[in-house]
């Protein structure tokens, strides 16, 4: 049997949007959600040129996601240019809130055709701010020392204003427990003016197991000061 598709609800809030335009010009701009579902949204009055496939950053409220463009249409003013965005998988939903007002409102929902994209990675990502260092191979003495947007045993993704291309090998250092750990990774993704996904290429798996119970051990701890603070 097909999977149902995801219920969808009219809406109409004011959200920022960020990222690199068609043109590879960064931009930040308020812009409009028409209608939303768990795992994605249509928004309107883009004024920027945008493309299939690009990645955005939303900040709805307290919460920032990263989404990725499914089409794109220009609709004309004043609504300007209008987008289908997909939330990327192990990002928050920016607009849970909403979602969870309609449905305890028992509010029609629109329909939706296509059914939810289904996680295909071999640990499920979480959003914390894990601390690691980063060394690029190819450039001499440029270090890195951040904290990563969401971290998994197999890779994580950092938010930059100014990612790594594609397929560049980096040098990874974190701490595991105790234990300092080393590792060769290379990025995967590239997403201008967000942030870059990176793949750790040099753990074993048993190293990655390690690191992604300390990674759901550390969310678990911090899981109870994000609700008693109103966290997301």
């Amino acid at each position: 049997m097909p999977d149902m598709p995801e219920p969808r609800f009219k809406v109409d809030l004011l959200i920022r949007v960020f990222g690199m335009d068609a043109k590879g010009r960064p931009f930040s701009q308020n812009a409009r959600v028409l209608n939303i579902s768990d795992h994605g949204a249509r928004l309107s009055g883009l004024e920027n040129q945008l493309t299939p496939g690009d990645i955005i950053g939303l900040h709805c409220d307290d919460k920032k996601a990263r989404c990725k463009v499914i089409w794109v249409a220009d609709a004309g003013p004043p609504e300007n240019i209008e987008v289908g965005v997909k939330i990327v998988e192990g990002q928050p939903c920016p607009w849970q809130k909403e979602m969870g007002m309609r449905r305890s409102t028992r509010t029609p929902p629109m329909s939706r055709t296509a059914p939810a994209a289904k996680d295909k990675r071999k640990f499920p990502r979480l959003r914390i701010p894990f601390p690691i260092e980063i060394r690029d191979e190819l450039s001499v003495g440029l270090q890195m020392n951040t904290k990563t947007a969401d971290i998994a045993g197999s890779g994580c993704y950092i938010e930059t204003m100014v990612p790594l291309p594609v397929r560049r090998a980096l040098n990874i250092a974190f701490w595991l427990n105790s234990e300092r750990v080393h590792t060769t990774a290379i990025v995967r993704t590239c997403d201008g003016g967000v942030g870059m996904g990176i793949e750790f290429t040099g753990l074993d798996e048993a190293t990655q197991e390690q690191l992604q119970e300390q990674i759901e051990s550390l969310a678990a701890e911090s899981a109870p000061f994000k609700k008693a603070h109103g966290a997301f």
